[in-house]
């Protein structure tokens, strides 16, 4: 199956020449990209996480290989859902699904559904890729979707992940994606994030959990960063570091109501 962008031309220019522009732009940075074992990176409209996002990649070497974790939105289909075959489409190329790699995390862990549903129209997965693509020309991925899952389901998935990973010998990039606290005003949300942010760095997944849910902080892709955190810490992790943290009030202005991005890297 080629999955068909869906939010191409709303939350990031549809053709290939604008699309290219705008994450050329983001790209840019004085610093050297360095290796990491997992990312936190945002997925909203360009406008507003697009400068958070892209610092992330910019930063981060970005081999042929990742896996993409990522919230579920709309509630369709499986808790865990992967995809094993097929490519995912964008204006700016097609990136095909390593389904070697999505086959063997399948076999690992019963957790996994295949599922396609799931992803047919979220965007918190699409808006990764043309950054990642623009970065590794040979960028290949296993998508999966996560829904509110259990702490004992996330050990279990982050735990094959770092299994498969170790076994593969590849340079396998774990992404997980993940916007901040949701519509508060501005500095409430810029504290409630820190508060989640220091658990990232923490590399406590549990505890990332945990604060989210005692604060009501409405960082919508907890689940994936959990996963990705318990996943490289069994990879040998042992810092994170902050890369990026703004709010949408930064762009527009507004900072009666915004949404808190942050971008961090696990190495």
């Amino acid at each position: 199956m080629i999955r068909q962008p869906a939010v191409a031309g709303q939350f990031y220019p549809g053709s290939k020449q604008a699309l290219t522009e705008e994450v050329d732009r983001y790209l840019k940075s004085d610093k050297e990209p360095v290796s990491a074992i997992g990312v936190v990176s945002p997925h909203a409209g360009y406008i507003y996480s697009g400068p958070t996002a892209g610092k992330v990649f910019a930063e981060t070497i970005v081999p042929e290989t990742c896996i993409v974790l990522a919230p579920n939105h709309t509630g369709m289909g499986a808790m865990a859902a992967i995809m094993s075959e097929g490519s995912w489409e964008l204006p700016t190329g097609e990136v095909p699904i390593d389904g070697n790699l999505a086959g063997k995390l399948k076999a690992a862990c019963d957790d996994f559904s295949e599922d396609v549903m799931a992803h047919v129209q979220e965007h918190s997965l699409e808006v990764q890729l043309p950054f990642m693509l623009a970065r590794q020309p040979k960028l290949s991925i296993v998508p999966i979707g996560l829904q509110h899952i259990r702490y004992d389901a996330c050990e279990r998935i982050g735990n094959a992940i770092a299994a498969v990973i170790r076994d593969s010998k590849q340079d396998i990039l774990i992404v997980a994606s993940s916007d901040m606290n949701h519509y508060e005003e501005h500095e409430t949300t810029k504290k409630k994030d820190q508060l989640a942010i220091d658990k990232v760095l923490e590399l406590d997944p549990q505890g990332l959990l945990t604060t989210c849910a005692s604060e009501r902080i409405s960082m919508c892709g907890v689940v994936p960063t959990a996963v990705m955190l318990i996943a490289a810490k069994e990879l040998g992790a042992t810092k994170a570091e902050l890369i990026s943290h703004m709010t949408s009030g930064d762009t527009s202005g507004d900072y009666g109501s915004v949404v808190g991005y942050a971008g961090i890297a696990v190495r």
